[in-house]
């Protein structure tokens, strides 16, 4: 069956119609690298060289920054097991998919041997629980307009994701994509900062407020997300071999400053910032043509950057 021609002015008619919906179609948001392409400098900081960790792996450096207004107690007994060069020489023992990569010392293990513990130093053995803290107006909040599921309030505080509850007046760090995180056993104080482990998969916010959270992976994700999954209960190594060796961890203050990896992070009280997340949940282009209108906290990554050197 063919249809009927249409007369040439009938058609030109029809194409005019159809103009107003081609102008009423929304443009595309921004992508994230144009949006930092046209940040400016002072919306971005240097991370406090005194809370940077260097944990350097065989395949590469692992850059930490710690959140001391967050858990300083935890902070600051990392910093005295790095200075005494606690970490160095033990190894990554937990690779569970997607959930976490755990490091420290063998030995800590339920089937290690006990005797043969790397002494702590200096460090405190326990510490009490810094699970939550006192909501400070004098820190930043960048709060997200939608909803979470585990917390009244969500946001960005010092370019960490972190949540909070008005009605008890408490704060705290929430377990995102990359966050470092403080092992413990099951009494609460056991936890010393000698064990940490990275979030490698799905957000397990549901150990938000049960664990300390010491920081944030801010370069070298790929070497701790993409090691070999352990075969033992929980993803632990069965095997010495496959454990991955840690040749170091050094805090950024103690290396001279041409040793330092040139960093910045956007600060997440920026404009740049507000219109990275604002792009996000309102995604559209040729691709995504339904937005979504909405962000969980943990789906938004804080872009970081290397400074080029100096000439």
């Amino acid at each position: 069956m063919h249809l009927p021609h249409l007369p040439a002015a009938l058609a030109v008619a029809l194409g005019l119609l159809a103009l107003p919906a081609l102008a009423d179609t929304p443009k595309p948001t921004p992508t994230a690298k144009e949006l930092l392409a046209a940040s400016k400098p002072e919306e971005w900081r240097t991370p406090d060289p005194s809370n940077l960790l260097y944990m350097q792996l065989p395949q590469g450096r692992v850059v930490i920054e710690l959140a001391p207004d967050f858990t300083p107690l935890h902070a600051a007994n990392i910093r005295t097991l790095a200075r005494e060069h606690y970490f160095d020489g033990l190894a990554i023992i937990r690779v569970q998919d997607n959930f976490v990569t755990q490091w420290g010392d063998p030995n800590d293990d339920d089937s290690g041997d006990t005797s043969k513990l790397k002494p702590l130093g200096s460090a405190k053995a326990t510490l009490p629980p810094e699970y939550t803290r006192t909501i400070d107006p004098r820190l930043p909040w960048t709060p997200l307009p939608d909803g979470d599921v585990y917390a009244p309030k969500v946001g960005f505080s010092e370019g960490f994701p972190a949540a909070r509850d008005p009605s008890s007046g408490r704060e705290w760090l929430t377990h995102c994509y990359g966050m470092v995180g403080v092992a413990r056993n099951v009494p609460p104080d056991s936890g010393n900062g000698s064990s940490l482990y990275v979030v490698i998969g799905q957000a397990p916010r549901g150990l938000d407020r049960n664990l300390a959270i010491a920081g944030r992976v801010i370069e070298g994700m790929p070497y701790l997300s993409g090691l070999p999954r352990g075969t033992g209960a929980l993803g632990f190594y069965d095997k010495a071999e496959q454990r991955v060796p840690i040749l170091s961890v050094k805090l950024a203050a103690d290396l001279p400053p041409a040793q330092r990896e040139p960093l910045q992070v956007l600060r997440t009280d920026s404009a740049t910032f507000a219109a990275i997340v604002e792009a996000k949940r309102n995604r559209r282009d040729t691709f995504y043509t339904v937005p979504a209108g909405k962000i969980d906290l943990c789906s938004i990554d804080i872009p970081t950057r290397t400074l080029a050197a100096k000439p």
